[in-house]
């Protein structure tokens, strides 16, 4: 078949130890799921429960957990921000989905990197404005290889440790027990409201202390169990 304009390329994510890739669909991210980031944007966790957005597959930057991946600073932004998060890969697909569907769902995770344009955000939030021109931009989400949940024999994801660093000082640091909401939890409420498919990706949320970045600085990011990535800022 002939396309009128050449097509837009696929993004694929390896999986650690097999030769099978992970092709990326949708890449849905959770708001407000750790209570003191919840706090620390303004927000009641009490009151206010986590909601869903979307980054755009074309977002994925595939980062290795050897060496440093670039990504340039952001067009149209003063403020670009971290946001250290465990992503789940999604293998089986489905609409309101029972807590032993929405395990079942699961094939792996990875360490991602939610990076957004504060200030374009706030800017849309003030207005009551979609908040895609501060989320969804280019090489907006650096995300690790895909290691299996059936490989994690004697890591539990639920109670591991997540953070980052910037140029070799902790910003970031919590535990995947801290989300407001469980990791089975967000798919069983993700799927009442969007039907899932397999290669969906699901970013979890980020704890407290977000912070920018500028031209030069190195992340590290991680979760213990998986692995970790390094991601510089170029101009």
């Amino acid at each position: 078949m002939k396309h009128i304009v050449p097509e837009q390329k696929r993004v694929f994510l390896p999986i650690v130890g097999h030769e099978a890739l992970f092709p990326v669909g949708r890449v849905y991210c959770v708001g407000r799921n750790y209570a003191e980031h919840a706090k620390e944007m303004g927000d009641d966790p009490e009151r206010d429960p986590p909601f869903f957005f979307m980054k755009d597959a074309s977002c994925v930057v595939p980062t290795a957990f050897s060496g440093v991946t670039p990504i340039a600073y952001p067009m149209a932004s003063s403020r670009f921000e971290y946001e250290v998060e465990l992503v789940v890969a999604i293998g089986k697909g489905g609409r309101h989905l029972t807590m032993p569907q929405a395990s079942e769902a699961i094939l792996g995770y990875a360490v991602g990197l939610d990076m957004t344009r504060r200030d374009l955000q706030a800017q849309a939030k003030l207005k009551g404005r979609p908040w895609e021109v501060g989320k969804s931009f280019d090489e907006s989400a650096p995300i690790s290889p895909i290691v299996l949940k059936s490989d994690l024999l004697s890591t539990d994801i639920s109670k591991a440790e997540i953070g980052l660093k910037v140029n070799g000082d902790i910003k970031q640091i919590s535990h995947i027990t801290h989300l407001t909401w469980s990791i089975e939890e967000v798919i069983c409420k993700l799927s009442e409201v969007f039907e899932l498919r397999p290669g969906d990706l699901i970013m979890t949320g980020t704890p407290e202390n977000v912070g920018a970045v500028i031209v030069g600085d190195t992340m590290q990011a991680w979760v213990a169990g998986l692995g970790d990535i390094t991601i510089s800022v170029t101009g």
